[in-house]
């Protein structure tokens, strides 16, 4: 009975992460990348956990900057595919899910660090909230206190010409 368990716990670790970001690489459907990212990402989650508690905090940094790539190349998918998040958010909203678990997993593995790594997983944490932070105004454009939209340059368009003179009456 013990021996039939064997096979789904060496699966587990380098060579399961391994099959997975294979996976991953090689998926050319971006929605369905997006949504291999999820359990590509809990893999990578816990292959940090278990470098954070066998001391090896440089393998957990790496892990979760390996998370952040993917991340970053399934939106690029996405983008590619369907620029549109609005008219179809298939993928967006999981992967914004998923990044945003993403930041939590690094907030809450910085303390359990060591302190010279902790600058290092800082950013990578940043670009997590700024990569999220796209995916929301991808999601929702015209959210309160979202980031307003660019202003044309200055020069260009209608608006550099001043404002509008109403018509003189004859």
């Amino acid at each position: 009975m013990a021996l039939s368990c064997l096979p789904a716990v060496a699966l587990r670790g380098d060579d399961f992460l391994a099959g997975l970001q294979a996976r991953f690489d090689r998926e050319t459907n971006s929605v369905k990348k997006a949504k291999l990212l999820s359990e590509l990402g809990k893999a990578e989650f816990e292959e940090a956990r278990s470098d954070i508690a066998a001391g090896n905090d440089v393998g957990a940094v790496e892990q979760i900057e390996k998370y952040y790539d993917n991340a970053r190349t399934a939106l690029e998918a996405l983008e590619k595919a369907h620029p549109d998040a609005v008219r179809q958010p298939g993928g967006y909203r999981q992967l914004e899910e998923q990044v945003r678990e993403a930041v939590r997993f690094a907030r809450d593995a910085a303390p359990a660090i060591s302190a010279d790594l902790r600058p290092p997983l800082r950013l990578i944490r940043q670009d997590l909230l700024k990569l999220d932070t796209e995916l929301l105004d991808r999601l929702f454009p015209r959210r309160p206190g979202a980031h307003p939209a660019q202003q044309p340059a200055a020069g260009a368009g209608p608006a550099a010409a001043g404002p509008a003179q109403p018509a003189s009456p004859k």
